[in-house]
């Protein structure tokens, strides 16, 4: 197994909700990783969508360390190179490039690439990544895309994130090949 895998299966072990958090206000990280985390949610992701979404990582990272602080919404090697030095222990991409994957196994931090169709699976999977982020998870064919996944591609984990909803991520989470769901709907 290679080294991304083995750091994404102790990442995920026990999670099966990822918050995707837009921090627009700096003042807010902490007291709502606080709570996200008070919750049971320990893994987070701070997506890059904003000015201060480093600095929260950061923030987030000294004052509720018991969070798995990682970063969202990565699409080039320079935000990977960002995230790391932040302390993102984790990162997560709407998609991937052939850069991106290369700073990723050069920097060593790990990360969740996204996927919309098998072609972009089994590249991922050739190059050694077992688990991928299914996105945007319901306009790409949600639960039906992941279940006819899963007998070609039976060694693939997913979290699917994008149109994810309290109401359906139970039925996302019974799916054999998915590991975790990410979204929104709890903030």
């Amino acid at each position: 197994m290679s080294h991304q895998n083995l750091k994404f299966e102790s990442l995920l072990a026990g999670t099966n909700v990822i918050p995707v958090m837009v921090i627009k206000d700096i003042a807010q990280a902490v007291p709502l990783a606080r709570e996200l985390v008070k919750s049971g949610m320990k893994v987070l992701e701070i997506t890059l969508r904003t000015d201060c979404a480093l600095q929260a990582i950061k923030e987030i990272i000294v004052h509720v360390p018991e969070a798995i602080v990682g970063v969202g919404t990565v699409t080039t090697p320079q935000q990977l190179r960002d995230a790391q030095a932040a302390g993102a222990t984790f990162a997560v991409s709407p998609g991937s490039t052939d850069d991106l994957i290369a700073v990723a196994d050069e920097t060593g931090l790990p990360l969740l690439p996204g996927v919309a169709t098998a072609s972009e699976a089994m590249k991922l999977q050739a190059l050694g990544y077992r688990y991928l982020k299914l996105f945007p998870a319901e306009a790409v064919g949600g639960r039906a895309l992941l279940k006819s996944l899963q007998g070609p591609l039976p060694d693939l984990k997913f979290c699917p994130t994008g149109g994810i909803t309290s109401d359906s991520a139970a039925d996302y989470l019974a799916l054999g090949n998915v590991v975790c769901v990410g979204g929104s709907w709890m903030i």
